[in-house]
């Protein structure tokens, strides 16, 4: 007994001591916006876990010129594009935005802007001073980015391993899960996970164009390659992404569809949430005029609140006076029309404390435009919402939004005020969407442990494990042929059509014999 003891206490400390021990981990961010507020948030939690954490930022105002970024805990190596290259980036990047947001997100764009990102990785694997220099840190562990296909470059180039953050719901890129297209919509195809036969046809057609799409965006990256790789160890995007660790996902059961997962899947939902601090008393003063009417929040989005029309704006004003709560809108002052009032009962912001008034007690409603960091904080709190989605997952998202009743949906293009307003009391009126936002707050809650100790935990298992091997199937490594059983198919197939034409050409010459038999007894 005392030996097991001894054996235990020894047990304890050796695990005490290897989750002490601190780790070199570098974060790559590229996209700035939300995307750079996730990676944020996962170097200063890996930081404050005791790991040593090492950002390389890319700080070009491309994406989100208002941006500002915080002073960091975590060391951060900046770099920036050539001022040629980051005029033609931000060209794309406008051009994208605005034919997105007047519902022309052509797919062709979309290549256009992800060519461009590839010129932008090359500049940054072409700097050998940041490469030479990231090479010497010789890292543990690299933190890379799903939708930012440089970062899996650099981990490659340094020769290291690495773990994804999907920030949006599954389906946005192909991690190798299994995808029964009988109930696991395809990504674009605004199908639930309750699908009729025509739907079933659709999904499974988009199926098939869901990875010629992601053939085409894999070889926006295809120079890059072959002049940062040489030839005969050149990475394949596609084979890339299946080679990660670990796969933290921005999503949660409280929205998500259930699905089949792979042991290294790790739902981490609501990772930006953090604790509730008193909201600022200027918006506490607002708030109080309108007593138990309380208040809307509306915040859409960094891209959306910077690209948005003077129409959109005009509407949207006229539906929100419509209301007896008061409107707090994050929205830019410069942007408001000089020649439009605005409505009595509405406060704009350049800036607001969304999470703190999510929680608020006196909210009715969350507009936002769909979001995937938005709407996990909306369920969080349990507060409906009324989507306006743009671009990218917010259309996805939204649709699970209203699959779990949760909310509605309204496109942003179709904004007129009369109707704009009735939604909104709607979800505010009925009580059947508060309720739904409850019930998923108590499921997001009720977690063992919250998204950051899940986080942190996969990480320290892998670093002590030297990798994730035992948690990935050997499926990722078969060709989709073989992983879909098609070699087995055809080879049955051929077996059973090459016995049935043995059977055939036995039967035609026993049925010849029989008859010449017959022809010479007759004889």
């Amino acid at each position: 007994m005392a030996g097991q003891r001894v054996l235990l206490l020894a047990g304890f400390l050796l695990s005490e001591f290897l989750l002490s021990e601190a780790a070199k981990i570098l974060t790559v961010s590229s996209l700035g916006g939300s995307h750079y507020l996730l990676l944020d948030r996962v170097s200063q939690i890996l930081q404050d876990h005791g790991h040593n954490v090492t950002m390389l930022l890319y700080e070009g105002d491309y994406l989100v010129p208002t941006f500002k970024k915080k002073e960091n805990e975590y060391q951060v190596i900046s770099w920036l594009l050539p001022e040629d290259h980051e005029k033609e980036l931000k060209k794309h990047f406008d051009f994208y935005m605005k034919e997105a947001l007047h519902g022309r997100e052509a797919f062709g764009t979309y290549v256009k802007l992800m060519e461009q990102l590839g010129i932008q990785c090359s500049d940054l694997l072409r700097r050998s001073d940041i490469m030479e220099s990231l090479k010497n840190e010789n890292f543990d562990l690299v933190f890379v980015e799903a939708s930012d296909f440089c970062s899996f470059l650099v981990a490659e180039r340094l020769g290291k391993r690495f773990v994804s953050f999907l920030p949006t719901q599954f389906g946005a890129v192909d991690l190798g899960l299994p995808n029964p297209v009988s109930y696991v919509p395809v990504f674009h195809s605004l199908l639930t996970d309750h699908m009729d036969f025509w739907d079933r046809v659709k999904n499974f057609l988009l199926f098939f164009d869901f990875f010629l799409r992601q053939w085409q965006i894999h070889s926006t990256y295809d120079n890059t390659i072959k002049e940062h790789f040489p030839e005969g160890s050149r990475p394949v995007l596609s084979h890339l992404l299946k080679k990660a660790e670990l796969w933290f996902v921005n999503s949660d059961f409280a929205l998500e569809f259930a699905r089949p997962l792979l042991p290294n899947t790790i739902y981490v939902g609501s990772l930006m949430t953090r604790p509730v601090e008193p909201v600022p008393q200027e918006f506490e003063n607002f708030i109080s005029k309108f007593g138990d009417s309380g208040f809307v929040l509306v915040a859409l989005g960094s891209m959306v609140s910077t690209y948005q029309s003077q129409e959109v704006l005009m509407e949207m004003n006229s539906a929100f006076a419509r209301l007896s709560q008061g409107v707090i809108w994050k929205c830019q002052a410069s942007k408001w029309p000089k020649d439009v009032k605005l409505a009595a009962n509405v406060k704009i912001v350049d800036w607001l404390p969304q999470n703190d008034l999510l929680a608020h007690p006196r909210i009715r409603l969350f507009v936002s435009h769909g979001g995937m960091n938005s709407v996990m904080e909306a369920i969080q709190h349990g507060v409906p919402m009324v989507g306006i989605p743009v671009l990218g997952d917010q259309p996805e998202n939204m649709v699970r939004v209203e699959a779990k009743k949760l909310g509605v949906s309204v496109q942003l293009k179709q904004i007129k005020a009369e109707t704009f307003a009735l939604k909104m009391k709607e979800v505010m009126e009925d009580k059947r969407y508060k309720s739904a936002a409850v019930a998923a707050s108590i499921i997001r809650r009720s977690h063992p442990l919250t998204s950051a100790q899940r986080l942190v935990g996969w990480i320290d298992h892998i670093l002590q494990t030297g990798g994730a091997a035992h948690l990935k199937p050997y499926a990722l490594q078969q060709p989709w042929h073989e992983q879909y059983l098609l070699d087995v198919i055809l080879f049955l197939l051929m077996v059973t059509l090459g016995t049935l034409w043995l059977c055939r050409k036995l039967l035609g010459i026993m049925g010849r014999w029989l008859c010449g038999a017959r022809k010479l007894k007759k004889a």
